[in-house]
């Protein structure tokens, strides 16, 4: 055969086969295609829309509720969920505290602490408690959101602070204290409303006083901020649940980040504010910057009304956030569910439309959890958390 003919028919084969390999080999385009199309489907399959728990109106947890629904989540998520007591109250019923975080995830993390029921007749602070718990738990695995919170945070939360109040509906411990006037910031302070009372003689309570009439009539109303006295108990730390809680917080370390402390029902948000005599602590610019921004970011995506550090001059009165700001330097802010007209105070106060309050305070709870790194180092928070649908709802 001519060898012409062979170079021909060789280059005539070469040819067919480059254009068949054009034809159904894919482009660069189409590789990168078919990549993006990959990892989108994985980011998909994960970042499924996030779903609220299942909670009917007029379900509240008791104490036993809540030790229920405790270990519940410790058998449906045991690698997401270590339960553990902090301490016993003064009727030795433990303080349950549940901290939650992917535990196949090895790396540093940054931790916060939130609680709820420091008061006991405020029922909504520590539903409060559970519905976050119960709604990380659930979504962990399948929203992109939830699952980077619970593989870069530790979250203690702590539903139930004062368990024997919580039993009674009644805003003090068993021994008569008002626990949130019982830490070492501007502790026992009159005009702060608090009284360094304890139990008179070992054995006799008295909770709080009423402010005497005369103080009004003498036009002297307005150097006190309430119209009781509370007992803060005789020193700081003097009760169980708060030496607990301090012993909790002072375990956790450097990665601390920031604290919520959860009540019922000014209708409102706020952090450390401005003491009008001899403050413990001071602020810096940038401290307050950052502060006030988050509080902006809460005014403007929740229905509560804030509280700006320089709002308000306040006297000062061993309250847990005030404390938690001294001694950590961290975040430290406070949430009052509930409209005003369900104030407890004493207890028997009203409770319903449960559910709509656990969704108004659910986009503050996860604000802080994406930026908990931020917080952390005290930069502004600059992640926006996808909410739920439904979320917040229709102020009521």
């Amino acid at each position: 055969m001519n060898k012409y003919r062979i170079i021909s028919i060789v280059s005539f084969t070469i040819a067919i086969i480059l254009l068949i390999s054009m034809l159904f080999k894919p482009t660069l385009t189409e590789i990168k295609s078919v990549e993006t199309c990959s990892q989108t489907t994985i980011l998909t399959s994960l970042d499924e829309p996030s779903i609220l728990p299942d909670w009917k109106d007029g379900e509240y947890h008791d104490y036993q509720g809540t030790t229920q629904m405790l270990n519940s989540f410790n058998s449906k998520f045991p690698g997401l969920v270590d339960i553990f007591s902090i301490g016993q109250s003064v009727k030795k019923r433990d303080i349950w505290c549940v901290k939650i975080t992917n535990e196949n995830n090895h790396k540093n993390k940054y931790s916060c602490v939130i609680d709820g029921c420091i008061h006991g007749s405020e029922w909504e602070a520590g539903e409060a408690c559970l519905y976050l718990a119960e709604y990380l738990l659930i979504n962990f695995g399948k929203n992109q959101t939830v699952s980077d919170i619970l593989n870069n945070s530790e979250i203690y939360i702590i539903p139930i602070l004062n368990p024997d109040g919580r039993e009674k509906d009644d805003r003090f411990n068993e021994n008569g204290i008002d626990l949130n006037r019982n830490f070492d910031v501007h502790f026992g302070r009159i005009r702060g409303g608090s009284l360094p009372l304890g139990k008179l003689f070992g054995f006799i309570k008295i909770p709080y006083i009423q402010r005497p009439e005369i103080i009004e009539k003498l036009g002297l109303d307005k150097y006190f901020i309430n119209k009781y006295w509370t007992n803060s108990g005789r020193e700081p730390f003097s009760e169980p649940e708060t030496r607990a809680i301090r012993d909790l917080m002072r375990s956790i370390g450097p990665s601390f980040s920031f604290y919520v402390n959860c009540h019922t029902a000014m209708h409102g948000i706020f952090s450390i504010v401005d003491i009008s005599y001899k403050p413990e602590f001071e602020t810096t610019s940038q401290e307050i910057k950052v502060l006030t921004n988050t509080l902006d970011w809460f005014g403007e995506n929740t229905e509560y009304d804030i509280m700006y550090p320089d709002d308000f001059l306040h006297p000062g009165s061993g309250m847990i956030h005030h404390w938690v700001f001294k001694e950590f330097r961290i975040p430290s802010i406070c949430f009052e569910i509930l409209s005003k007209d369900y104030e407890p105070w004493l207890g028997k106060g009203p409770h319903d439309n449960l559910v709509h309050w656990m969704k108004t305070i659910l986009p503050a709870f996860l604000y802080l959890l994406v930026n908990i790194e931020n917080l952390h180092d005290w930069e502004s928070p600059e992640n926006m958390p996808p909410l739920p649908e439904g979320v917040p709802p229709e102020p009521i």
